[in-house]
């Protein structure tokens, strides 16, 4: 092969190796998007589905029982619309509730003032069974967000 000639096909080599390059780099990109969009950016953090002591049905007993959710985002997330079941359908359903970035929320189950860091059912009974349950966040369009189960065959997050 003469001299110009494998010159000629290393830049053939390397203008082809570019355009694949320029070519993968816009897809690279978009796998990121996908990778940001699927990442769990609200998720449930924490369940304390046994209150601590006697189940008196006490308002302070019910209130003992709670599920927390958490924002990993650094943007406020508006969770107006969003709902929390348990595996009996009981839902408790988020209104004018915006969760600042990189904040938790608490949703206790017995009655009292919402504020920015806890939420109240306004529930005069358990919602959540101690020995195992599934507690189901679905946001505003009825996506299921995260799920959190516990009881027969140990903890799960799914």
């Amino acid at each position: 092969m003469s001299e110009s000639s494998a010159r000629r096909l290393a830049a053939s080599v390397l203008a082809a190796g570019a355009i694949v390059s320029a070519a993968a780099l816009p897809a690279m990109a978009q796998d990121r998007d996908e990778d940001r969009r699927q990442r769990p950016g609200v998720e449930i953090s924490a369940v304390q589905a046994n209150s601590p002591g006697p189940d008196t049905r006490s308002n302070r007993s019910l209130n003992r029982e709670w599920i927390e959710i958490t924002n990993s985002h650094r943007r406020a997330v508006n969770l107006d619309g969003w709902t929390l079941r348990d595996r009996d359908g009981n839902r408790y359903r988020f209104h004018d509730v915006r969760l600042a970035g990189r904040a938790t929320v608490r949703i206790h189950t017995g009655v009292g003032r919402d504020t920015r860091t806890d939420l109240y059912m306004d529930r005069r009974d358990y919602i959540w069974d101690d020995r195992s349950d599934t507690a189901t966040l679905r946001n505003d369009r009825g996506h299921t967000v995260d799920t959190e189960s516990w009881g027969r065959g140990g903890h799960h997050r799914g």
